[in-house]
């Protein structure tokens, strides 16, 4: 949510930053709306003024009998508060497109953000790993023979439809395998605490952290209204809404597996063969809570420990900053992590890494007190997957294939597949 005194002080700047998003200027509309707003409550404040003057007077006009002026106060009086009621109401519909007009309106990108229109436009930063060169013809996870009968998506198919999955036996497993690795990992190396939390959310929720009301039909709503998070980001951060923290208390750094649910509603073509994309899916996320000077390090750091899970599975990436046409609805700034896929011949996301600024943070009422007794103040928010599990197996499928139809796991795997290291050409672990 973006503060309207922001946009009245420096308006040129507010229509330039939605500019760099490629989207028009809308400064001006805003402030209309809210210079009508404030003159319909600057009339109501004044009739209210004055009926509350003619109030005082209806007692002295009837203790000294004046009949006559007693009755022209009294309706006066009852004039004034059908016009304050009737301005009062004016001011709270104005307040309320202005809220919805401001709702609709993505976070702006900082400064540093590259421009550009897509996903051709993102700015590597750094790669890790080397690819590897394999002397056969690499195949997609759901072509190796190792993984054959672990993946059973007719199967899925008969149960859900298209984009769902089941897995079974070893390739269950090393699933399993893989999310326990990531909380262990960011719990006792990096310092996160894990959480669990419901998967049913409110509105108000998804309207935290700016799912709604743009991208309903991006998730799924169950029939009696509760939403089926997209991201345990949802849950995690709304932890915030409506609290008043103590800056001595932050960062406050989260970590929570759980399930996702995601319509794809704008993926109708993309991946529809094996698990890159699903409708519900498992994601260990990462969620930082912090003071808006200590964001900009926060994202760093979360970044780092993204990236940190993929070095210790020995997985070629590389790391982009999106540009300012490619950026989700509430990011100041991303970092995508893209890991390489040897069946594809090329990196794909794994990993989205945000800062949002004082965005969400503004539409959760979420707030902190820079020091003891001090007025309090928006916080900032990050989110960031460490990892989404279903594309990490893909990534360990396809970078550990043999030519015999085998897959070599990760060593950093094997505390959490009793000591495995290979899963076999007929799909055994060994």
């Amino acid at each position: 949510m973006h503060d309207i005194r922001a946009i009245r002080e420096n308006p040129q700047a507010f229509d330039a930053a939605l500019a760099r998003r490629g989207l028009p200027a809308q400064a001006g509309d805003l402030l209309a709306l809210d210079e009508s707003r404030r003159s319909v409550i600057t009339r109501a404040e004044t009739a209210q003024a004055e009926q509350n003057r003619a109030s005082k007077e209806v007692g002295a006009a009837k203790a000294r009998g004046d009949e006559a002026e007693f009755q022209r106060l009294r309706a006066l009086v009852a004039e004034k508060k059908a016009e304050v009621a009737a301005m009062r109401s004016e001011a709270d519909a104005a307040d309320a497109r202005l809220q919805a007009l401001l709702a609709e309106i993505p976070n702006l990108p900082l400064a540093e953000v590259p421009e550009g229109a897509d996903e051709g436009d993102n700015v590597e930063i750094r790669r890790w790993g080397t690819p590897p060169a394999l002397d056969f013809p690499a195949r997609e996870h759901f072509d190796i023979p190792a993984v054959r009968p672990g993946l059973d998506l007719p199967l899925a198919a008969k149960l859900s439809g298209a984009r769902f999955m089941v897995l079974k036996g070893a390739v269950a497993r090393l699933h399993r395998a893989l999310a326990q690795f990531m909380l262990d990992m960011h719990t006792g190396q990096h310092g996160l605490a894990e959480v669990w939390a419901p998967v049913l959310v409110r509105d108000e929720a998804m309207f935290g952290t700016a799912q709604l009301p743009k991208f309903g039909e991006d998730s799924y709503q169950t029939t009696n209204g509760w939403w089926l998070v997209p991201t345990s980001e949802v849950s995690l951060t709304n932890f915030a809404a409506g609290e008043v923290y103590e800056g001595e208390d932050l960062p406050i750094r989260m970590v929570a597996h759980s399930q996702c649910f995601r319509s794809e509603a704008g993926s109708a073509g993309k991946d529809t063969t094996g698990i890159l994309r699903q409708h519900q899916f498992e994601k260990v996320e990462m969620v930082t809570l912090c003071t808006p000077d200590q964001a900009l390090a926060e994202h760093e750091r979360m970044t780092g420990c993204a990236e940190a899970v993929l070095q210790a599975l020995d997985l070629p990436y590389r790391t982009v900053v999106l540009c300012t046409g490619d950026m989700g609805f509430g990011a100041q700034k991303t970092h995508d992590i893209e890991v390489w896929l040897p069946g594809q011949g090329k990196y794909r996301e794994i990993s989205s890494v945000s800062t949002c600024g004082t965005f969400q943070a503004r539409r959760m009422n979420a707030r902190f007190r820079p020091e003891a007794g001090a007025k309090p103040d928006f916080l900032a928010t990050l989110n960031g997957s460490g990892l989404a599990v279903g594309r990490t197996l893909i990534a360990v499928l396809e970078n550990g294939q043999q030519a015999d139809g085998s897959v070599v796991l990760p060593a950093a795997l094997a505390p959490w597949l009793g000591g495995a290291s290979r899963l076999t050409a007929t799909g055994v672990l060994a």
